[in-house]
């Protein structure tokens, strides 16, 4: 699987953005996906991930205000960002894993779109 992740920028705070992520291959709808984010110094922290079914599950730090989603005849994932605040300053990753279940642990995910940067200015 190959990921292509797509969408960031410079917004203001409490703006949106959305974050595309498309993937190659026959298989996407059997692959759990996550979005992850990194800023500069930091360790690449979990924001959502979503099930092949469609359950989702987010960090404590982006519920209420990002929305994760999938469209599995694209083969293409997406992070609704709303009410964007400077801490969601980063570069976001797409990653995808062979699972049923909803994952937060980076470590477990065996492909890795690119990154685009996500910038929120106060």
């Amino acid at each position: 699987v190959q990921l292509q992740a797509s969408g960031g920028g410079l917004v203001q705070a409490g703006g949106s953005l959305r974050l595309s992520c498309a993937a190659s291959g026959r298989t996407f709808s059997t692959y759990g996906m996550g979005w992850f984010r990194q800023a500069p110094g930091k360790d690449r922290d979990f924001v959502a991930a979503i099930s092949f079914t469609g359950k989702s599950y987010y960090a404590d730090s982006v519920k209420g205000r990002f929305t994760i989603s999938r469209d599995n005849a694209k083969n293409t994932v997406y992070l609704q960002m709303n009410n964007l605040k400077p801490e969601d300053t980063a570069v976001y990753y797409c990653a995808a894993v062979r699972t049923t279940g909803l994952i937060a642990r980076p470590d477990v995910y065996n492909y890795w779109g690119q990154g685009t940067q996500v910038t929120v200015s106060s």
